[in-house]
């Protein structure tokens, strides 16, 4: 029974996303890479809608739904929630949001993640990767001094090393597909921004890119 509802669903999302056609930017970067920081940016002044995939997941486990107590109980057993699983929550969002252009921060994190958001018939326009060494990373992580536990320099390291493994193959995709665009981010937030701010006006992205 729950399959007939959820394969509804799907059908459902599927024919609002067709309706819709909605613009998608994929953005990638490591941690500290400030691309939060930009992401908040290219909403206010491009009217994009921001969605993160861990914010998603972590809605979805907090709303107590059958998918929810399923995506916590895999995350307690140290296992990583299927790519199908996190592709639909980003699509059923945006098939629900009213707008049509969306930057999808962290995302895709693997290859596989990539596949299955392509198995729906969907390419982003393009990838904003946010490119900056690491040592750069790893100061403003540790100068952020925001109380989180992650933020020690062994675990930086950790994060810095699952980014490349598993991003840099999804870069590597789509920069031979000519859709990467790389901002070199370890300059000043408002240098970066000035980049950033010529990918998303018309006209002005191929000297950008």
């Amino acid at each position: 029974m729950g399959t007939i509802i959820e394969d509804a669903n799907k059908e459902a999302t599927g024919s609002a996303l067709a309706q819709k056609n909605p613009k998608i930017v994929f953005v990638l970067g490591g941690p500290g890479s400030g691309k939060g920081t930009q992401c908040a940016n290219i909403v206010e002044h491009f009217g994009y809608t921001h969605l993160s995939a861990g914010d998603l997941l972590r809605a979805e486990i907090k709303s107590g739904s059958e998918n929810g107590t399923m995506i916590q109980n895999m995350i307690k057993e140290g296992k990583i929630v299927p790519s199908e699983v996190t592709v639909n929550l980003l699509l059923k969002a945006i098939a629900e949001n009213e707008n049509d252009k969306f930057l999808i921060d962290g995302f895709p994190r693997n290859e596989e993640n990539r596949a299955a958001f392509e198995a729906a018939g969907i390419e982003p326009e393009f990838v904003l990767y946010f490119d900056c060494p690491v040592e750069e990373m790893e100061k403003r992580l540790l100068s952020r001094n925001q109380g989180r536990e992650d933020d020690n320099i062994d675990t930086i390291r950790k994060r810095f090393k699952v980014f490349l493994e598993s991003s840099l193959p999804v870069i590597e995709y789509y920069s031979s597909k000519d859709k990467v665009r790389k901002i070199d981010s370890a300059k000043p937030v408002g240098e970066v921004f000035g980049t950033v701010k010529a990918l998303f006006t018309p006209g002005q992205q191929t000297a950008a890119s």
